[in-house]
C-alpha cells in the first residue's frame, strides 16, 4: 500500500465516522443549542474529511484548494462549539475571544484566496495557510485549558473526555503545522494520518455527551508514592513498548512505515491521556495497591488528612454541602452523589436536598421526617449498602425504601445518615462507585467516623446561618425603632402645629411656616420609609455644615412655639464636622424637639452654635422648660426605653448618645426640674487629614 492509498483510506474512513456520528447526533438532537453547535461542527469535519480523501486521490491545485477552504470551515465549526460552552464561563472576555477566533481564521482565509486567485501556491500564501492553521491550534489548546479550569466541580467529570479528545487533536495539528510552517510545507507521512486522528476523538466526544446529554454547566512507603511511583512505572513500560512496536514498523513498513509510526504513537499518548485521566483505572488502581501491598485497607492518617482537607476545601463554586459529598465520595471511590439537610423542627420537618455531585440532572427530592427511611437512619444510625439490602432486606428489619429512590437514582449505592448533636441532621446518597467495591467493617468504621465530623461540620455551619440571620433580624429592628421613634417625633410635630393652628390659622405669616413645615414633614417620612424598604442606614459619612444643618432645624420647626431662636457668631458659618448629615440632623433635631415639647409657648428654646479649642465645636441647645431632675438624668436618662413623656418611647436620647459617641463626640446635660435644661454637644471639626488617617485604620 502506497501512501497515497494509506491517506486515501485514512481520510476516507474518517468521512465515515463522522457522517455516522453526525446523523446519530441529529437523531438524539432535542433543539438545545450546544447540541446544534455540535452537529454543525461534526458535519463540517466530515466535509473536511471528504475534501481530504479528494485531495489525497487527486492531488492537484483544485483539490488542495478545497481541502484548505473547508478546513477552515471546520476549525471555525469547532471554534463555535466551544465558544457557546464557554460563553456563561468567559462573562466579558467573550468577545475578545472571539476577535481572537476570526483574526486566525481571516488569516487562513487570506492564504486561500490568494492561492485560488493566482493559481499559485506561492511562499506568502503557504506561509499564511500554515502560519493560520498553527495560530489555530495554539488558540484552541487556550479554549479547551479555559473551559476544563472553568467547568465546575460538580460537573467536570462529564466534559473530561470531550478536553482530553480535542486537546490531543489540537496538539495533533500544532505538531502537524508548527513543523510545516519550520519546512515550508506539510509533511506528506504527518498529513496523512491527520484524518485518522481527529477521528479518534469521536469516541471520547461521545462519552462526554452520555455523561451530560444537556451540556450544562457542573518513613514507612506511603501509600500515595506507592500509587504515584506504580502509575509512573507503568506508564514507562507502556512507552517503551510502543516505542519498540514503532520502531519495528518504521524499519519493515517500507513507504507507509513513517506514517504507521506517527499514527501509532498519536493513538498511544491518546489512549495513556484517557487512562490516566480516568477516575475508573485509577480507583482500580488504588485499590489493587491497597489489597495486595499492605495488610490494611485504609492509611488512616492519610486518609483522614484527604477527608478534613475536603471539608474545608471550597475551591471553585463547591460549598460545604459538596465539600462533604466529595469527602465521603472519595472514601469509598464513588464518583459522587446528593446531600439531604433537615428543614424546620418538630413534625413540620422534613429533609430537602442541600447539594449534589456530578449527577446529569438537578434532584428536588423531598423526604419527610415520619418516613421509614428517616426513621431507620434515626433510630439505628445505620450505613445503608443498597446492593445488600436489594439481594437480603432482612439485614435491614424494618426499613422500606421510598419511591423516589429507584426512580430518580437508578444508580444508588450507600446512604449515609449524619449523625449531629441534635439526632439526625441529614443524609448522604453516594452513587455506584467507579470499580466493584467491597464493603466490610473497615470500610464501615471510617464511613461511621468521617460522618460524625460532617454531621458536626454542617451543624456548626447552619448554626451560623441561624445566628446571622437573627443578627439581621436584630438590626433590622433596631432599625424600625429609630425609625419609628422619628416617625413618632414627626407626628408630635404635627400635633404641635395643628394645636396652634387654632389661634393662629388667620396669619399669613403662620400659614406660610405650617406649609414648610408639612412640606418637611412629608420629606423626612419619605426619607424613613425608604430606609426600611432597603434596610440599610442613611448615606455614608462626609463633611456637614452645621450652621446650614441648624437653620435647616429652625425652619423644620416653623410653626412651633415657642419658636426657636438661633445664634452663630461670626466666624461659625463654615464650621463643619464628619458624619451622616442627614443622621446627625435627626438627633441635634430630636433635642430641639424636646426641648420645644417641655417648654409652653410663652418660654424660650435657644440654640447657639460655636468654635472651640482645640479643633472643637459645641452645639448648645437651652430651654426654659420643666425640667429633669438630677436622680432621673444619673440613673435613667440614658437608658433606652426610659422617658418622662407619657408619649415617648425613650429611644431618641440613647440614639442621641450612640451617634454622638461614634462620631468621635460627646453629649452632656445639666437641667433643673421648672427651671430649665441645657444640652451641650461636643463634636470634633472636620480635619480632612484626620478624616483619611480614620479610614485608613479602619480599613475602609
Amino acid at each position: 500500500m502506497s501512501l497515497t492509498d494509506f491517506s486515501a483510506w485514512g481520510y476516507g474512513l474518517t468521512a465515515l465516522v463522522y457522517a455516522g456520528f453526525a446523523l446519530y447526533l441529529y437523531a438524539a438532537w432535542r433543539g438545545a443549542a450546544v447540541g446544534g453547535y455540535l452537529l454543525l461542527a461534526v458535519v463540517l469535519s466530515f466535509a473536511w474529511a471528504l475534501g481530504g480523501f479528494w485531495y489525497a486521490r487527486k492531488p492537484l491545485p483544485v483539490t488542495y484548494q478545497w481541502f484548505s477552504a473547508l478546513d477552515i470551515l471546520r476549525s471555525g465549526g469547532w471554534f463555535a462549539f466551544l465558544f457557546v460552552l464557554l460563553h456563561p464561563l468567559l462573562g466579558a472576555k467573550w468577545k475578545r475571544f472571539l476577535a481572537v477566533a476570526v483574526t486566525v481564521l481571516g488569516v487562513q482565509a487570506v492564504g486561500v484566496v490568494s492561492f485560488i486567485l493566482f493559481l499559485l501556491l506561492d511562499e506568502y500564501s503557504i506561509k499564511l495557510i500554515l502560519g493560520g492553521a498553527l495560530a489555530g491550534a495554539i488558540f484552541g489548546l487556550v479554549l479547551i485549558e479555559q473551559l476544563y479550569l472553568g467547568i465546575p466541580l460538580e460537573v467536570r467529570r462529564a466534559f473530561k473526555p470531550l478536553c482530553v479528545g480535542l486537546g490531543a487533536a489540537y496538539m495533533f495539528d500544532l505538531y502537524m503545522f508548527a513543523d510545516a510552517f519550520l519546512f515550508g510545507k506539510p509533511s506528506a507521512s504527518i498529513m496523512a494520518v491527520r484524518g485518522a486522528a481527529h477521528a479518534l476523538i469521536i469516541p471520547l466526544i461521545a462519552i462526554s455527551g452520555a455523561r451530560n446529554p444537556s451540556w450544562s454547566l457542573r518513613m514507612s512507603m506511603s501509600r500515595s508514592a506507592v500509587f504515584h511511583s506504580t502509575a509512573l512505572g507503568l506508564s514507562g513500560v507502556y512507552l517503551l513498548a510502543v516505542s519498540g512496536i514503532g520502531f519495528y514498523v518504521d524499519k519493515t513498513g517500507g513507504e507507509w512505515g513513517q506514517a504507521l509510526q506517527t499514527m501509532l504513537l498519536f493513538v498511544a499518548l491518546v489512549s495513556l491521556a484517557a487512562l490516566m485521566s480516568s477516575s475508573a483505572q485509577r480507583a482500580k488502581l488504588r485499590v489493587f495497591i491497597n489489597k495486595h501491598l499492605f495488610p490494611y485497607r485504609y492509611d488512616y492518617r492519610a486518609e483522614w488528612l484527604r477527608f478534613t482537607r475536603s471539608l474545608a476545601s471550597t475551591a471553585g463554586q463547591s460549598n460545604l454541602g459538596q465539600s462533604v459529598i466529595i469527602a465521603l465520595a472519595n472514601l469509598v471511590e464513588s464518583p459522587g452523589g446528593a446531600l439531604w439537610l433537615r428543614n424546620g423542627t418538630g413534625d413540620d420537618a422534613n429533609y430537602t436536598v442541600y447539594a449534589q455531585v456530578n449527577l446529569s440532572e438537578q434532584m428536588d427530592v423531598v423526604e419527610s421526617s415520619g418516613s421509614s427511611l428517616i426513621s431507620f437512619m434515626r433510630g439505628r444510625e445505620w450505613i445503608v449498602n443498597l446492593e445488600e439490602y436489594r439481594s437480603n432486606p432482612a439485614n435491614y428489619p424494618g426499613l422500606v425504601l421510598p419511591d423516589w429512590l429507584p426512580v430518580s437514582f437508578p444508580d444508588a449505592w450507600l446512604l449515609i445518615p449524619l449523625i449531629g448533636g441534635e439526632g439526625l441532621i441529614g443524609f448522604v446518597l453516594l452513587t455506584t462507585p467507579r470499580m466493584r467495591f467491597e464493603i466490610d467493617w473497615e470500610v464501615l468504621d471510617l464511613l461511621k467516623t468521617a460522618q460524625h465530623q460532617a454531621a458536626s461540620d454542617l451543624e456548626r455551619m447552619l448554626a451560623t446561618e441561624d445566628l446571622l440571620e437573627a443578627r439581621k433580624f436584630e438590626s433590622f429592628t433596631r432599625m424600625s425603632a429609630f425609625v419609628v421613634h422619628d416617625l413618632k417625633n414627626l407626628v408630635a410635630q404635627l400635633s404641635l402645629m395643628l394645636r396652634n393652628a387654632e389661634r393662629h390659622k388667620n396669619n399669613p405669616a403662620f400659614q406660610e411656616d405650617m406649609l414648610e413645615t408639612v412640606k418637611h414633614v412629608e420629606s423626612k417620612m419619605r426619607g424613613l420609609m425608604r430606609q426600611l424598604q432597603e434596610k440599610s442606614p442613611v448615606d455614608s459619612s462626609r463633611a456637614a455644615n452645621l450652621a446650614k444643618m441648624l437653620e435647616s432645624i429652625k425652619r423644620a420647626k416653623q410653626g412651633l412655639f415657642p419658636a426657636v431662636k438661633l445664634a452663630i457668631p461670626p466666624g461659625a458659618e463654615t464650621l463643619t464636622v464628619y458624619a451622616h448629615p442627614e443622621r446627625l440632623e435627626r438627633v441635634i433635631g430630636h433635642i430641639v424637639q424636646n426641648a420645644i415639647e417641655a417648654t409652653l409657648e410663652d418660654g424660650k428654646v435657644c440654640v447657639t452654635l460655636a468654635a472651640q479649642e482645640p479643633n472643637q465645636v459645641s452645639i448648645v441647645v437651652e430651654d426654659t422648660g420643666c425640667g429633669m431632675s438630677e436622680e432621673f438624668i444619673r440613673d435613667r436618662f440614658s437608658r433606652p426605653f426610659e422617658t418622662t413623656k407619657s408619649s415617648g418611647m425613650g429611644i431618641g436620647v440613647y440614639e442621641t448618645r450612640q451617634y454622638i459617641r461614634e462620631i468621635g463626640g460627646e453629649v452632656s446635660y445639666e437641667s433643673e426640674e421648672n427651671v430649665g435644661t441645657r444640652v451641650t454637644i461636643r463634636l470634633p471639626l472636620y480635619v480632612r487629614l484626620n478624616v483619611e488617617q480614620r479610614e485608613i485604620s479602619s480599613g475602609k
